[in-house]
């Protein structure tokens, strides 16, 4: 099983590119990472955006860590995106989006990750409005593609939510989602976190990680793993004694997706306020049990 790294946990902690670097690879025991827009925002000046992507490249490499992909973050995720209710904004998602694959690029990865926005309250119970913003929403997709395509983009992978004001939230939206982007000029593809397919209070009988697994199999290219209690999105490390996910879980349920070869790539969100070094004895516990239970 192929066990990588999101970078989330470091967020207004680690972020000295050659003390992370140096952290993920030595501490960790970790090869392949995803990167978060956390620590560097699409937004910023480019050319100030791609001295400081050029010095996180670097201290990866000298680290032997590979940048897989890259990934929106909290501060990307509060806002609704290409779902927005204004065309206003969702013209300036899409811009946000070119310059997320720009920033991918500077920073030698291959593939860009994350949810594509969220609808209100209203949009999002308006069949008519609903179907009206997701079509839009593939359409901008598929410029994503194109765009991605000439800068050297090898992959957009799309993460599934369990919210009903985003795309997909369900195993079934995320195929269709996925039937419906067929034929974009480089692959789209779903991105699963574990703690949002076993969210139960909106999922229910669906909260069943071998029901999307098997089911999305054939359109999942990279997966976010979290430990969790299945009633909140809680992006816990596997210290915590309340989680319901464990070793025997995530390999039966590879082994029978045949999802072996996908990166699992953990996830962990803390609260800021967690102390420092507690977050890192956390990590640094997790992934030395991930690596002795999973690449066994």
């Amino acid at each position: 099983m192929k066990l990588g790294l999101n970078l989330s946990f470091a967020v207004k902690r680690w972020i000295e590119p050659e003390r992370l670097a140096k952290l993920i690879k030595n501490d960790f025991g970790v090869d392949h990472i995803q990167f978060t827009w956390d620590l560097i925002d699409p937004w910023w000046p480019e050319e100030q955006r791609k001295i400081m992507a050029q010095e996180y490249k670097t201290a990866f490499e000298k680290a032997g860590v590979t940048v897989d992909a890259t990934f929106g973050g909290l501060a990307s995720y509060s806002y609704a995106h290409l779902l927005a209710p204004s065309e206003i904004q969702r013209e300036i998602a899409f811009s946000f989006f070119k310059r997320a694959i720009d920033l991918t690029i500077e920073l030698g990865a291959e593939v860009m990750g994350t949810p594509v926005g969220g609808m209100s309250y209203d949009d999002a119970r308006n069949p008519e409005r609903r179907e009206e913003l997701y079509k839009e929403m593939l359409q901008y997709i598929r410029k994503l593609a194109e765009y991605g395509k000439a800068r050297g983009l090898k992959e957009i992978h799309i993460e599934a939510t369990p919210l009903i004001t985003e795309f997909p939230h369900s195993p079934q939206v995320s195929i269709q989602m996925m039937k419906d982007l067929e034929g974009t000029e480089i692959p789209v593809k779903l991105l699963i976190d574990w703690g949002h397919a076993l969210y139960k209070p909106l999922l229910k009988e669906e909260a069943d990680i071998h029901l999307w697994f098997q089911q999305c199999a054939p359109y999942i290219g990279s997966i976010h793993l979290q430990q969790t209690d299945g009633l909140l999105d809680r992006h816990w490390d596997f210290t915590h004694k309340d989680g319901i996910i464990t070793p025997e879980l995530i390999k039966d349920a590879v082994k029978r997706a045949n999802l072996e070869n996908i990166t699992q790539y953990l996830e962990v969100v803390t609260i800021f306020e967690e102390d420092d070094d507690k977050v890192y004895e956390g990590m640094k516990k997790t992934m030395e049990y991930l690596h002795r239970e999973l690449e066994c």
